[in-house]
């Protein structure tokens, strides 16, 4: 058997590899040294250190700023792998050594957020009461680059996502329901077609939530092509609230129903006739996470936890 890679050689440090790939990321030292709570000359002998154990130059330093080599734009991937590989490490020793206890960092979307947060954290409290749980509502692409790059450990929000190296626990599918001011003709109406969507003015959230995006697919799957923007919300409790000013009409899954619709006593809800639009919910995570068999579990029970809801539960995780 040959001698291990690099055997003989002086080996780097992780704080060495930390302090690097903290430099590569910020090109800022004393960013960088706050960001991984050390000292800038700390910082900076631990860069260098590195460098002579390397035997290259990792970095362009000036006195107004700092710079990658070519060297150090190749290394500093490398960097980050090892560090991530470590982290994952620690993860799984984690997980081994105690299921559901830690920190658990939850990515939830804001159309989801407000009305299964409820569900998720008393079923946390309730069954996992080691588990420290921390929540981030954020926007689907930030959600998604937050799983992907380790800031986050487990998503809630709608499927599919299309992202490579991305599992998803179907939850549940929920669906879409009209809501309109007072007064208007398909206020309180079963059975709508989806055609009626082609004559109405739908107000939308703004660009960046995935709501919108489904609501244009529900469109485009109604026969319309274009659906005019000219007034949009950051939220579902504004999009509601200019519903029953009388600028139009929205849609809303489900679950939001009762919480929005309950601000005002100038709404009605249609329902669309089978099968109606609807949109699914799920757990997402990583693949390969090595908290993979937890998140499963959690999974399991939230469906059962979420079944007193207005939504049809995917038995099993099935698709």
């Amino acid at each position: 058997m040959g001698a291990p890679r690099g055997g003989g050689r002086r080996q780097p440090s992780l704080s060495q590899l930390r302090a690097f790939a903290a430099v590569a990321e910020h090109l800022h030292f004393r960013d960088a040294a706050a960001a991984i709570g050390t000292s800038q000359p700390a910082l900076s002998g631990a860069v260098s250190a590195l460098e002579e154990i390397l035997g290259v130059t990792l970095l362009e330093r000036t006195t107004r700023r700092v710079l990658l080599s070519a060297a150090g734009e190749r290394l500093a991937v490398r960097a980050r792998a090892v560090l991530d590989g470590v982290g994952a490490l620690l993860d799984e020793a984690d997980a081994l050594r105690a299921p559901f206890t830690g920190a658990l960092r939850l990515g939830v979307i804001p159309t989801v957020a407000p009305y299964l947060l409820p569900t998720v954290l008393r079923l946390a409290r309730d069954r996992y009461p080691d588990l420290d749980l921390e929540v981030y509502e954020e926007q689907t692409a930030n959600l998604l680059d937050g799983l992907t790059g380790g800031r986050l450990d487990l998503l809630l929000l709608a499927v599919p996502v299309g992202v490579p190296g991305v599992v998803e626990l179907p939850l549940f599918d929920e669906d879409f329901v009209l809501v309109t001011p007072l007064g208007h003709s398909l206020g309180g109406r079963e059975g709508i077609p989806r055609t009626a969507l082609r004559e109405l003015n739908l107000l939308l959230l703004d660009e960046g939530h995935c709501l919108r995006d489904q609501a244009l697919d529900i469109c485009r799957e109604a026969g319309r092509d274009d659906v005019p923007v000219t007034t949009t919300a950051a939220g579902l409790a504004t999009l509601v609230q200019l519903v029953a000013g009388g600028l139009g009409v929205t849609l809303l899954p489900r679950t939001a129903v009762k919480v929005e619709t309950s601000r005002s006593s100038r709404l009605l809800t249609g329902r669309f006739a089978a099968p109606a639009p609807a949109r699914r919910v799920a757990l997402a995570m990583r693949t390969g996470s090595a908290r993979a068999t937890e998140y499963t579990e959690l999974a399991a029970a939230l469906r059962e936890a979420l079944r007193p809801l207005p939504v049809r539960v995917c038995e099993d995780g099935a698709a």
